[in-house]
């Protein structure tokens, strides 16, 4: 017969926890998952990726495949990891592109619903350009947390309030996880 010997005690280790140690507000090293499609809208990518690495962080361009992504304003953007191969758990935050192209193609592609939703459920920081609005409405994520208040780890960008809503998730990064958001099991 198996015995089952009481269970000791478990204690709490300020030094393994993120309550504890939240960080210092800054995203220095942070891995940045950018999601890239043809028919991206390149200002706006371009200006995320250049304040992510002035802030320290490191962004990666996330594609269906590997290769080169070409805008609609003609822009090149090489991907270098694909949503298969570097899944959302591996990344700090993601950020989705506007360009209704764009948004089409990684709608069709399943990988990308999963991706996102393994962002929200692991709480972190999600930034979404304009049209990139509808993968979050196709991967179900809410736009509230539970108690009808702002989600201060998802960031929505209006075509005209880029420079802000990159600002704001930068700062939202800062906080590294959102653990209001969190919900065990997930919905969805």
């Amino acid at each position: 017969a198996l015995e089952n010997p009481a269970s000791p005690e478990v204690e709490s280790s300020p030094a393994l926890s993120l309550f504890a140690r939240p960080g210092d507000g800054g995203i220095r090293t942070r891995k940045v998952a950018v999601l890239v499609a043809h028919g991206v809208e390149g200002a706006s990518l371009g200006k995320v990726v250049s304040a992510l690495r002035a802030a320290g962080a490191v962004p990666r361009l996330i594609g269906a495949r590997l290769g080169t992504y070409v805008g609609i304003g003609g822009e090149k953007f090489a991907a270098d990891a694909t949503m298969e191969n570097s899944p959302g758990v591996l990344f700090d935050a993601l950020v989705l592109p506007d360009g209704e192209g764009a948004v089409a193609a990684l709608d069709a592609d399943a990988h990308t619903l999963e991706f996102v939703r393994l962002q929200y459920w692991h709480c972190k920081t999600i930034l979404a350009f304009g049209a990139s609005e509808t993968l979050l409405a196709e991967a179900q994520i809410p736009m509230t947390m539970s108690d009808g208040s702002p989600d201060p780890g998802l960031v929505l960008a209006a075509p005209d309030a880029a420079d802000e809503a990159i600002a704001d998730f930068i700062d939202a990064m800062g906080k590294h996880r959102h653990f209001g958001r969190e919900n065990d099991p997930p919905k969805g």
